[in-house]
């Protein structure tokens, strides 16, 4: 397939470099799942949400701190529990004697990297309250909108395991998310370095930050213009309404999801050093993006069959562009 594209406003040479720099210096510190680190950073670059889904311990709040730490950003954590309310989240506006006016103060949510950690934890109101920001990037309190700071990335974790006590995510929430990933077990090198810098104090990332805010919004304005030819637009819509039409599916991916798949391809192509994305891009990053928004019926699940399958059918079926 061949594409001609225009210049980025970052050349793509300096992109990746960048990219890989940050992902070298997140590495200090969370050994042993550069796949996931470098997951999570095409998802802020395209301007995406990531949920993280795995059991306690695996490094997955770290790796939201260290990603904010390396690109120097300022970062937010919320701990979500039955008790939380939605101002707890997003702010509230307070009455100042002194002026006789509401004030706002911000809530944790106003910062470029939010961990919502344990999300399912939260009653589904106050998973609400994380709606219009995740969508909009503003939040609107007492019918005032305020802007939150750009890059801006939701990054919420929740344990698979221990449901008791939960609210599962509704498909609207789950449909917010660009990509849902799981971090894993470290493997035994890494996890014996691990052992390692907690016993010599390496346990954090360097304080001094790789990058800045104005230059991360230079990197998302780069991986936005990012080429896509005719054939990619064709094989993204045909892959989206392929999870739609697949036996034992009730609910397939949204024009959402095909945006989200779209802003990632062109986001991993920048991290390689292309000014073009490829089908490649594409099928790298289908079943992050599109797994946790694929809902099967009840005869499928009975039969053992998982959202990640049906993704995969449809990658397997869906023909690729010439030339790719």
């Amino acid at each position: 397939m061949t594409m001609t594209a225009p210049a980025l406003p970052v050349p793509a040479e300096h992109f990746a470099q960048a990219f890989a720099a940050v992902v070298d210096n997140v590495g200090r510190a969370i050994k042993g799942k550069r796949e996931v680190v470098e997951a999570a950073l095409v998802c802020l670059l395209a301007e995406g949400h990531l949920l993280v889904e795995d059991v306690p311990g695996v490094g997955k709040t770290s790796i939201a701190r260290a990603l904010a730490a390396s690109l120097g950003v300022p970062s937010g954590r919320i701990q979500f529990t039955p008790d939380l309310l939605p101002s707890d989240v997003t702010g509230v506006s307070i009455y100042d004697q002194a002026t006789g006016v509401f004030e706002f103060r911000p809530g944790p949510v106003f910062s470029s990297i939010v961990v919502a950690d344990e999300i399912n934890r939260a009653s589904p109101k106050t998973q609400a309250a994380l709606l219009e920001v995740m969508e909009e990037r503003h939040v609107t309190v007492d019918g005032v909108a305020h802007d939150v700071p750009r890059p801006f990335m939701v990054v919420a974790t929740q344990n698979p395991v221990e449901m008791d006590g939960t609210y599962p995510l509704p498909e609207a929430q789950l449909d917010r998310f660009t990509m849902r990933i799981s971090v894993g077990y470290p493997g035994h090198a890494a996890e014996m370095e691990v052992l390692r810098a907690h016993c010599e104090g390496r346990t954090t990332v360097g304080a001094s930050a790789l990058t800045s805010p104005s230059a991360v919004g230079e990197m998302i304005e780069a991986a936005r213009r990012v080429h896509v030819g005719d054939p990619l637009y064709d094989y993204i819509v045909r892959l989206i309404a392929g999870t739609r039409a697949l036996p034992g599916v009730r609910l397939g991916a949204s024009p959402r999801a095909g945006i989200a798949l779209l802003r990632v391809a062109q986001a991993r192509a920048a991290a390689a050093g292309r000014d073009y994305a490829t089908p490649q891009d594409v099928k790298a990053l289908a079943e992050p993006v599109l797994a946790h928004r694929v809902l099967l019926t009840a005869e499928a699940q009975v039969g053992g069959r998982t959202p990640r399958e049906a993704v995969h059918a449809v990658l397997a079926s869906t023909p690729v562009p010439d030339g790719s």
